[in-house]
Protein backbone atom coordinates (compact mmCIF):
# COMPACT_ATOMS: atom_id res chain seq x y z
CA UNK A 1 0.00 0.00 0.00
CA UNK A 2 1.36 3.42 -1.00
CA UNK A 3 0.73 6.80 0.50
CA UNK A 4 1.97 10.31 -0.15
CA UNK A 5 2.15 13.24 2.26
CA UNK A 6 3.66 16.66 2.70
CA UNK A 7 6.89 17.01 4.67
CA UNK A 8 5.18 18.60 7.68
CA UNK A 9 3.62 15.31 8.78
CA UNK A 10 6.31 12.84 7.73
CA UNK A 11 7.46 11.91 11.25
CA UNK A 12 4.05 11.47 12.82
CA UNK A 13 2.78 9.51 9.84
CA UNK A 14 5.79 7.18 9.96
CA UNK A 15 4.98 6.37 13.57
CA UNK A 16 1.27 6.00 12.80
CA UNK A 17 2.15 3.57 10.02
CA UNK A 18 4.19 1.50 12.49
CA UNK A 19 1.32 1.56 14.99
CA UNK A 20 -1.10 0.41 12.29
CA UNK A 21 1.11 -2.60 11.55
CA UNK A 22 1.24 -3.41 15.26
CA UNK A 23 -2.57 -3.26 15.27
CA UNK A 24 -2.76 -5.82 12.48
CA UNK A 25 -3.06 -3.65 9.39
CA UNK A 26 -0.80 -3.91 6.34
CA UNK A 27 2.08 -1.45 6.14
CA UNK A 28 1.64 1.78 4.24
CA UNK A 29 4.83 3.04 2.61
CA UNK A 30 4.39 6.80 2.85
CA UNK A 31 6.50 9.07 0.68
CA UNK A 32 6.81 12.60 2.06
CA UNK A 33 7.54 15.46 -0.33
CA UNK A 34 6.58 19.11 -0.68
CA UNK A 35 2.83 19.57 -0.45
CA UNK A 36 2.49 21.18 -3.88
CA UNK A 37 4.56 18.40 -5.44
CA UNK A 38 2.46 15.74 -3.72
CA UNK A 39 -0.81 17.26 -4.91
CA UNK A 40 0.49 17.57 -8.46
CA UNK A 41 1.61 13.95 -8.56
CA UNK A 42 -1.80 12.77 -7.40
CA UNK A 43 -3.54 15.04 -9.91
CA UNK A 44 -1.31 13.70 -12.69
CA UNK A 45 -2.56 10.19 -11.99
CA UNK A 46 0.32 8.58 -10.09
CA UNK A 47 -0.97 5.51 -8.25
CA UNK A 48 -1.41 5.92 -4.48
CA UNK A 49 -3.78 4.39 -1.96
CA UNK A 50 -3.74 7.15 0.66
CA UNK A 51 -3.21 10.88 0.20
CA UNK A 52 -2.35 12.86 3.35
CA UNK A 53 -2.18 16.63 2.84
CA UNK A 54 -3.43 19.97 4.10
CA UNK A 55 -7.22 20.05 4.03
CA UNK A 56 -7.35 22.75 1.37
CA UNK A 57 -5.21 20.73 -1.01
CA UNK A 58 -7.28 17.61 -0.40
CA UNK A 59 -10.51 19.53 -1.04
CA UNK A 60 -9.22 20.52 -4.48
CA UNK A 61 -8.18 16.95 -5.25
CA UNK A 62 -11.59 15.69 -4.11
CA UNK A 63 -13.41 18.25 -6.27
CA UNK A 64 -11.40 17.05 -9.26
CA UNK A 65 -12.14 13.40 -8.50
CA UNK A 66 -8.59 12.39 -7.62
CA UNK A 67 -9.48 11.31 -4.06
CA UNK A 68 -12.78 10.00 -2.72
CA UNK A 69 -14.59 12.99 -1.25
CA UNK A 70 -16.51 10.92 1.28
CA UNK A 71 -13.27 9.42 2.62
CA UNK A 72 -11.66 12.74 3.63
CA UNK A 73 -11.02 12.85 7.39
CA UNK A 74 -9.06 15.36 9.50
CA UNK A 75 -6.01 13.85 11.22
CA UNK A 76 -4.01 16.58 12.99
CA UNK A 77 -4.02 20.32 13.58
CA UNK A 78 -0.66 22.03 13.28
CA UNK A 79 0.16 25.41 14.82
CA UNK A 80 2.74 27.81 13.43
CA UNK A 81 5.41 28.83 15.93
CA UNK A 82 7.98 31.61 16.01
CA UNK A 83 11.68 30.85 16.54
CA UNK A 84 15.09 32.51 16.65
CA UNK A 85 18.65 31.14 16.54
CA UNK A 86 19.71 29.74 19.91
CA UNK A 87 23.41 30.40 19.53
CA UNK A 88 24.19 26.83 20.63
CA UNK A 89 23.81 23.23 19.52
CA UNK A 90 21.06 22.61 22.05
CA UNK A 91 17.89 21.13 20.61
CA UNK A 92 14.72 23.18 20.68
CA UNK A 93 12.12 22.21 23.26
CA UNK A 94 8.37 22.63 23.05
CA UNK A 95 7.45 26.09 24.34
CA UNK A 96 4.66 26.98 26.73
CA UNK A 97 2.16 29.49 25.39
CA UNK A 98 2.36 32.11 22.69
CA UNK A 99 5.49 33.78 21.37
CA UNK A 100 4.02 37.26 21.87
CA UNK A 101 1.09 38.69 23.77
CA UNK A 102 -0.73 39.69 20.61
CA UNK A 103 -0.36 40.49 16.92
CA UNK A 104 1.31 43.81 17.73
CA UNK A 105 4.26 41.87 19.14
CA UNK A 106 4.56 39.84 15.94
CA UNK A 107 4.51 42.99 13.83
CA UNK A 108 7.23 44.56 15.97
CA UNK A 109 9.39 41.44 15.63
CA UNK A 110 8.95 41.45 11.85
CA UNK A 111 10.00 45.08 11.64
CA UNK A 112 13.08 44.47 13.82
CA UNK A 113 14.29 41.30 12.04
CA UNK A 114 17.23 41.34 9.64
CA UNK A 115 15.89 38.36 7.68
CA UNK A 116 12.63 36.43 8.13
CA UNK A 117 12.39 32.75 7.29
CA UNK A 118 9.12 31.10 6.33
CA UNK A 119 8.10 27.80 4.84
CA UNK A 120 6.45 26.69 1.65
CA UNK A 121 2.90 25.42 1.71
CA UNK A 122 -0.27 26.74 3.35
CA UNK A 123 1.33 28.07 6.52
CA UNK A 124 3.89 30.11 4.60
CA UNK A 125 1.22 31.41 2.24
CA UNK A 126 -0.87 32.44 5.24
CA UNK A 127 2.05 34.37 6.76
CA UNK A 128 2.68 36.28 3.52
CA UNK A 129 -1.03 37.14 3.27
CA UNK A 130 -1.05 38.32 6.88
CA UNK A 131 1.96 40.57 6.28
CA UNK A 132 0.14 42.05 3.28
CA UNK A 133 -3.05 42.58 5.31
CA UNK A 134 -0.99 44.43 7.93
CA UNK A 135 0.41 46.69 5.22
CA UNK A 136 3.97 45.56 5.88
CA UNK A 137 4.87 44.04 2.51
CA UNK A 138 6.77 47.08 1.29
CA UNK A 139 8.59 47.43 4.61
CA UNK A 140 9.67 43.82 5.19
CA UNK A 141 9.08 42.09 1.84
CA UNK A 142 12.71 42.21 0.76
CA UNK A 143 13.71 40.53 4.03
CA UNK A 144 11.44 37.50 3.56
CA UNK A 145 13.37 34.28 2.87
CA UNK A 146 11.32 31.30 1.78
CA UNK A 147 12.91 28.00 2.74
CA UNK A 148 14.10 26.09 -0.30
CA UNK A 149 12.60 22.71 -1.12
CA UNK A 150 13.78 20.16 1.43
CA UNK A 151 15.35 22.83 3.70
CA UNK A 152 13.48 23.48 6.98
CA UNK A 153 13.20 26.96 8.44
CA UNK A 154 15.07 25.60 11.48
CA UNK A 155 18.19 25.13 9.33
CA UNK A 156 17.96 28.70 8.04
CA UNK A 157 17.89 29.85 11.67
CA UNK A 158 20.69 27.58 12.85
CA UNK A 159 22.91 28.60 9.91
CA UNK A 160 22.32 32.29 10.57
CA UNK A 161 20.64 32.84 7.22
CA UNK A 162 17.64 34.34 9.03
CA UNK A 163 17.19 35.67 12.56
CA UNK A 164 13.42 35.18 12.83
CA UNK A 165 11.57 32.12 11.61
CA UNK A 166 7.99 30.95 11.24
CA UNK A 167 7.21 27.27 10.80
CA UNK A 168 4.87 24.63 12.12
CA UNK A 169 5.70 23.75 15.70
CA UNK A 170 6.12 20.07 14.90
CA UNK A 171 8.91 20.98 12.46
CA UNK A 172 10.83 23.12 14.97
CA UNK A 173 10.80 21.03 18.15
CA UNK A 174 13.97 18.95 18.49
CA UNK A 175 16.00 20.90 15.94
CA UNK A 176 19.49 22.06 16.85
CA UNK A 177 20.49 25.69 17.07
CA UNK A 178 16.94 26.96 17.45
CA UNK A 179 15.04 28.58 20.32
CA UNK A 180 11.26 28.47 19.97
CA UNK A 181 9.59 31.57 21.36
CA UNK A 182 6.12 30.03 21.23
CA UNK A 183 3.17 29.63 18.91
CA UNK A 184 1.51 32.54 17.17
CA UNK A 185 -0.81 34.53 19.49
CA UNK A 186 -4.53 33.88 19.28
CA UNK A 187 -5.37 37.06 17.37
CA UNK A 188 -3.11 36.07 14.46
CA UNK A 189 -2.77 32.29 14.85
CA UNK A 190 -1.92 30.29 11.74
CA UNK A 191 -3.30 26.78 12.08
CA UNK A 192 -3.33 24.09 9.40
CA UNK A 193 -5.47 20.97 9.50
CA UNK A 194 -3.90 18.00 7.76
CA UNK A 195 -6.32 15.37 6.54
CA UNK A 196 -6.24 12.01 4.83
CA UNK A 197 -8.23 10.52 1.97
CA UNK A 198 -8.38 7.36 -0.08
CA UNK A 199 -7.10 7.91 -3.61
CA UNK A 200 -9.73 7.42 -6.28
CA UNK A 201 -7.38 5.07 -8.14
CA UNK A 202 -6.75 2.83 -5.11
CA UNK A 203 -7.58 -0.84 -5.56
CA UNK A 204 -6.81 -1.75 -1.93
CA UNK A 205 -9.98 -2.31 0.07
CA UNK A 206 -8.07 -2.01 3.34
CA UNK A 207 -6.91 1.55 2.63
CA UNK A 208 -10.03 3.05 4.21
CA UNK A 209 -9.53 0.93 7.34
CA UNK A 210 -5.93 2.08 7.73
CA UNK A 211 -7.04 5.70 7.33
CA UNK A 212 -9.73 5.16 9.97
CA UNK A 213 -7.03 3.90 12.34
CA UNK A 214 -4.94 7.02 11.67
CA UNK A 215 -7.99 9.10 12.67
CA UNK A 216 -8.95 7.00 15.69
CA UNK A 217 -8.60 7.74 19.40
CA UNK A 218 -5.92 5.05 19.56
CA UNK A 219 -3.68 7.25 17.40
CA UNK A 220 -4.15 10.40 19.50
CA UNK A 221 -1.16 9.90 21.86
CA UNK A 222 1.21 9.56 18.89
CA UNK A 223 -0.04 12.82 17.37
CA UNK A 224 0.30 14.68 20.66
CA UNK A 225 3.81 13.31 21.18
CA UNK A 226 4.76 14.91 17.85
CA UNK A 227 3.45 18.31 18.97
CA UNK A 228 0.22 18.25 16.99
CA UNK A 229 -3.20 18.90 18.45
CA UNK A 230 -6.35 17.00 17.59
CA UNK A 231 -8.72 18.59 15.06
CA UNK A 232 -12.46 18.75 15.48
CA UNK A 233 -14.16 16.14 13.33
Amino acid sequence: MRGISSMATRQVLAELADAAVAAGFPRVEIESVGGVTAANRVAEGEAFDLVLLASGALAKLAAAGHVLADSVVPLVLSQVAVAVPSGSDATAEKPVGAAFEDAAGVRAALRAARAIGYSTGPSGDALVRMIAEWGLTEEVGDRLVQARAGVPVAKLLADGEVDLGFQQLSELVGQEGVRILGVMPDDCAIDTVFSGAVAAASQDAVAAEVLAFFASDAAAPIKQAHNFTLPQH
